[in-house]
């Protein structure tokens, strides 16, 4: 772990592992577990599991304690929980998304590591639409938030939450005989552009906003638009 963010991990960890929440496992994805973050720009992106399906009011007492980090921590611009339970995770039908999330992506800090009840998982159209094909309806709900957002800084990190959901989403169109996977942004767009050359101009745009936001919402919208309609035709 880069020796800036270990403060911040060792307080998630006493924060999150109180008994009423009810956790089984806490996990770190993204640049900090990567160990490539910067301090003040990079985001802190946890995958919790909890022993039993959380309750209304368990979510709400996550929500302030994911709030509560986020104002006493401006290392971070951002805090992001992904939530699910023990049963979620182990089910069959979950295989290729928290199973494979869980094994490749994530790095356990506290708690059950999960991740040892599955093998390596080889790179597959099959891992890709487990945990991007949903790209369709989140990608258009951004749109309609960022129609929505109240000030300007509120409406670019939609447009950066947005950005990196596309990129990460362009998986879904992965070669068949594809033998490799995308950890970074750029190089999910190495990749894309591999396959799509015609397109790297607009890739290229999406990997600037997933970086630096900066375009008017007109234009991203727009743009967004447009390279999602055709990502819906392309995949089918």
């Amino acid at each position: 772990m880069q020796p800036s963010f270990q403060p911040l991990l060792d307080d998630v960890c006493t924060s999150l592992s109180r008994d009423e929440l009810g956790m089984d496992g806490i996990y770190l994805y993204g640049s900090i577990a990567r160990g490539d973050a910067v301090p003040g720009v990079s985001d802190l992106d946890l995958s919790l599991v909890l022993s039993e399906s959380p309750t209304p009011q368990v979510l709400e007492q996550l929500e302030a304690v994911r709030r509560d980090i986020e104002r006493r921590y401006p290392l971070v611009t951002k805090v992001d929980f992904d939530i699910g339970s023990r049963a979620q995770v182990l089910a069959a039908e979950n295989k290729y998304s928290w199973g494979f999330w869980l094994k490749h992506h994530c790095r356990c800090l506290w708690g059950n590591d999960l991740a040892l009840r599955f093998e390596r998982f080889r790179p597959s159209l099959d891992v890709a639409l487990a945990v991007n094909g949903d790209f369709e309806s989140v990608l258009t709900a951004y749109l309609a938030r960022i129609a929505r957002a109240e000030t300007e800084q509120q409406r670019l990190v939609l447009q950066r939450e947005a950005a990196r959901k596309l990129l990460r989403a362009t998986q879904v169109l992965r070669p068949q005989d594809a033998v490799t996977w995308p950890q970074t942004l750029e190089e999910h767009v190495a990749l894309f552009v591999q396959a799509y050359p015609m397109k790297v101009t607009e890739v290229a745009f999406f990997l600037f906003e997933a970086r630096n936001p900066s375009a008017a919402a007109e234009k991203f919208a727009v743009r967004l638009e447009a390279f999602l309609a055709w990502m819906i035709l392309e995949q089918r």
